[in-house]
């Protein structure tokens, strides 16, 4: 081997395990319950060594567990299976969330439904305690049969909201515009509760209690976020692109994933508060700024 063709194969070697690094980035850490998670109230089972956790509720309770750590950006991925059969009126939530009147949140909410019935995924972002930036979808394969894998990306760049590696939907900084984007300390939360009053066909359609009690299970418990267990995010610290999730590839969708984007939002999405003139007769500012 000549010095011009160990050169190369010393790039790529080098290459390749960048590219490894690359695809294994998005991929989350499957650690064990305890390690990253407690429970904080309810029924909450352990399985497969702490590898699995099972959900209940029934007519007295629900159940939820939260991370031990809050956090100033990050990655959040969890796998999930719904409650199968009749579950019309049970809600199932993976979603960060900040303390007190002014918090921020992002959410995934699964609506349950009656058997047979599409269940609905439902995404909101609260910015200093102001939500009602709904957007909810159909899921396009049934989430009660198997485990789904569904991610929040939040980074100084965007919001992103993702059902098995698809986008579904977008909050960008807006900040130099006028826009809240949410900037405080939140704890990833997990729960299983009684929605019956709004969840499926607007509270018409109630729990039935004969079904009870009710199972959503989670797995991959990663902690790929930046901690910020303080009153405030360090900016400094948790916008640093020494997290892979503040680089320059997570700053903005790829070619591919804006095409999976526009197409599950063509087939999917059943409500945009950005198109509900009743209750914006002005639409959001951020309603234009994220297309």
């Amino acid at each position: 081997m000549n010095k011009r063709e160990y050169i190369f194969s010393i790039f790529d070697f080098v290459l390749v395990l960048f590219l490894i690094a690359t695809v294994d980035a998005r991929v989350p850490e499957d650690r064990g319950f305890d390690d990253n998670y407690v429970v904080t109230w309810g029924n909450v089972l352990k399985l497969n060594q702490g590898r699995e956790v099972q959900l209940s509720m029934d007519k007295t309770s629900g159940s939820a567990f939260e991370s031990k750590h809050k956090f100033g950006s990050g990655f959040f991925q969890m796998r999930i299976k719904l409650p199968p059969k009749d579950s019309a009126g049970v809600v199932t939530a993976f979603y960060l969330t900040s303390k007190g009147d002014t918090h921020d949140e992002l959410d995934f909410e699964f609506l349950g439904n009656r058997e047979g019935k599409p269940i609905a995924i439902q995404t909101n972002v609260f910015i200093n305690g102001q939500g009602n930036r709904e957007q909810k979808f159909v899921l396009w394969f049934d989430p009660t049969t198997d485990f789904h894998t569904y991610g929040i990306l939040w980074n100084p760049y965007q919001i992103v909201f993702y059902v098995d590696k698809t986008p579904i939907r977008i909050f960008k900084n807006n900040r130099r515009y006028g826009v809240g984007y949410p900037s405080k300390p939140m704890t990833v939360v997990a729960s299983l509760w009684n929605g019956e009053g709004w969840a499926t066909d607007g509270g018409k359609a109630k729990i039935n209690w004969s079904y009870a009690p009710f199972k959503a299970n989670f797995q991959r418990f990663s902690d790929s976020g930046c901690h910020a267990d303080g009153q405030t995010i360090n900016a400094k610290v948790c916008s640093s692109t020494t997290y892979w999730w503040n680089t320059i590839q997570y700053s903005k969708l790829s070619a591919h994933e804006i095409t999976e984007f526009k197409n599950v939002r063509a087939k999917y999405m059943t409500y945009d508060y950005c198109s509900d003139k009743p209750r914006f007769p002005v639409p959001p500012m951020e309603c234009q700024l994220n297309q």
